[in-house]
Parts: C-alpha cells; structure tokens; sequence
C-alpha cells in the first residue's frame, strides 16, 4: 500500500501561498500551532497503471483505513527563518479478506477474514525553512527553502493477532500500516507563491531522503528477496492557484494538482528488500476559512492517475507485485498564531 504516512512537516508552516493577504508571515518570536488529519481507504488495486478490477469483483481487496494526525508547532525566530517540529499520530486498520487465499496453491477454502491494527506516534520532524526575500515581499512573490531531520521514533515491527486457518496467531503488521520506517531521514523543502490580480499561484515540495538500506523487520513474506522491510525515500508535491470567495471575505477557494509516492531507488543508499515504489496524481480541491490568528482548510484530493512501478526486487526476480490505492482522501487543516 502506498502512503504509509504523510511526508513529514508538509504543511506545518501555512506561508502566503494559502492566501492572497500579504500579512500572512509569522512575525520574528511568534508560534504558530498546527493539527492536521488525513483519513484514506486504499482498496484499489494496481500493477503498474492497470487496475486488477477482478478483485473488487471477487470481494478480494485488501483494505487499509488509515486516520493520520500530525500535531506541529512553529517558531519564527527572525522574519525570515523559523523552526517547525511535527509529531505525527497514525490510527490504522487492514484487512485482508478470506477471499484471497483462494488463488493460493493449494487453494485455502474458509479461510477468515485477517484483520490487524497499529496505533502510535510516528516519526517526529525537526524541519528549519527560509525566505529568500525579508518578509513582506512587496511584489507579492516568495520562495521558501527548508532542510531538517526525521527522527525514526515510530514503532516499526507492530503486531497483531489474527485469525487464520489454525486459529489465532501472532504477525507483524503489513509495512503499509507501521507508524515508522526505521529511518533517519533527511528532509528537503521548498514553497512558493506569487500573487495574481486578486489570485494566489503556489507551489509546494517535499523530498524525504532515507539513506537505511532495510531496518531488520521481517515481513513474513514467501519471496527471501522481500524478507525483510525496505526504509523507502517519500516525496510530495503540489501546485495550484487560491481565489478568494466573492462576497465572502473570510473564504477561499483553492484548486490544483498533487502528486506522491515512493520511489523504485533512494537517492541515497540502498533500496533492498520490500517495499511497494509508486505515485498517484490527483486533482486538489480545497477550501480555506479565515478569522483572525485562525485557518482552517479542507481539501479532497481526486485520483487522476496511479502507477505501481516494479521494486529493485520485482526487476531482479523478474515479476511485478501490486498496490492498493484510495479513490480519495479527505484532509482537514486547523492553524492558529499567538
């Protein structure tokens, strides 16, 4: 499943690009406190760009429900650099149904449903970002460029027990739903907006480099190339325009593309072991709400496009597994400045 966790910060620090006012930066010593959540259900599955539309009709879709929250806080320390520290929360659940252990050889007939939970902190932040041009930019254009840490403080061999054929057993969760990776990573950032008539164009992208090859955890897999789980790169990024609301002075609206995945090869290190590489393209709806120190923001990004490319283990043993993509997801935003 692709999207185990959001790219870590992305999103922590709400720059100009969310609005069209120019009195958007964080004033030097002031905090900005951020909750985001995102909730998918990734039921679709791929192999390369080609959906396995039989699954739905066989009821075989592996599901995962995920609920992620990220709790950031952000410190300008002059007006042009500030400091984000982003937690993340992951709530998730996967099942996988009876059904598929008919395609087995031998096929496995009653075999019950396989349900499994993992619940915790994920990997924490620490991101440093900079405006090229001392805020307020009076032409209303900017550009941001961050570089920070991920620390690998979520759980990565969650378990759970579930049911199969013998009875109640004992597994380590699906990669898909661990809280962490394993990881130290190393985050690379850049956001920009430039300002339209009463428009706003922005751009945002983050790069999350994993230089750990694999992190030990067995993943109870048959193939020995995919034994043990794979610390993958992440990447995000998204473009658009925001328009306020005419009449409503409080509101905007915004609508643009993103793009995310896993890549088939980190830009640093090894890329051994399993892991699922692949994007998604959506089209990005949205809609943000003013009110003093206060926004909030909805948004509910469309799958356009999904690819599920073929991991170095794929390439070497010659075959090409699959992933599960949500139709959409639903992201809500709330910021507040003191």
């Amino acid at each position: 499943m692709l999207a185990r966790q959001s790219v870590p910060g992305l999103g922590a620090q709400c720059s100009p690009s969310a609005e069209s006012k120019g009195d958007s930066y964080l004033g030097e010593g002031h905090w900005q406190i951020s909750v985001g959540y995102r909730w998918q259900r990734s039921h679709r599955h791929f192999v390369g760009t080609e959906e396995q539309k039989e699954r739905e009709r066989q009821d075989s879709e592996v599901v995962n429900n995920i609920h992620l929250l990220d709790f950031a806080a952000t410190y300008a320390v002059n007006p042009r650099f500030s400091l984000t520290v982003s937690v993340p929360v992951l709530i998730a659940r996967r099942v996988v149904p009876g059904t598929v252990f008919l395609n087995r050889v031998p096929p496995v007939l009653n075999a019950p449903d396989q349900i499994s939970h993992s619940n915790g902190i994920g990997d924490i932040a620490i991101t440093g970002r900079v405006w090229l041009v001392r805020p307020p930019a009076e032409n209303r254009q900017n550009i941001s460029i961050g570089f920070g840490i991920k620390l690998p403080t979520g759980n990565i061999d969650e378990q759970s027990t579930i049911q199969d054929i013998s009875g109640a057993v004992r597994r380590v969760n699906d990669q898909s739903i661990q809280p962490g990776d394993g990881g130290t990573g190393l985050i690379a950032d850049l956001q920009a907006f430039k300002g339209v008539g009463r428009a706003t164009l922005f751009f945002s992208g983050t790069y999350l480099f994993n230089p750990r090859n694999t992190n030990g955890v067995q993943t109870g897999r048959a193939r020995p190339s995919e034994a043990i789980m794979s610390v993958a790169d992440q990447y995000l990024g998204r473009a658009g325009v925001v328009v306020p609301v005419p009449k409503a002075r409080r509101f905007a609206l915004s609508l643009g593309a993103r793009i995310e995945g896993v890549p088939v090869s980190d830009l640093l290190g090894g890329s051994e072991g399993f892991r699922r590489p692949g994007y998604a393209i959506s089209a990005d709806p949205g809609l943000i709400y003013f009110r003093n120190k206060e926004i909030w923001s909805l948004s509910v990004p469309i799958a356009l496009f999904r690819n599920r490319q073929q991991s170095i283990t794929d390439l070497r043993d010659r075959r090409h597994g699959d992933a599960a993509f949500a139709d959409y997801f639903v992201t809500v935003g709330y910021s507040r400045r003191f």
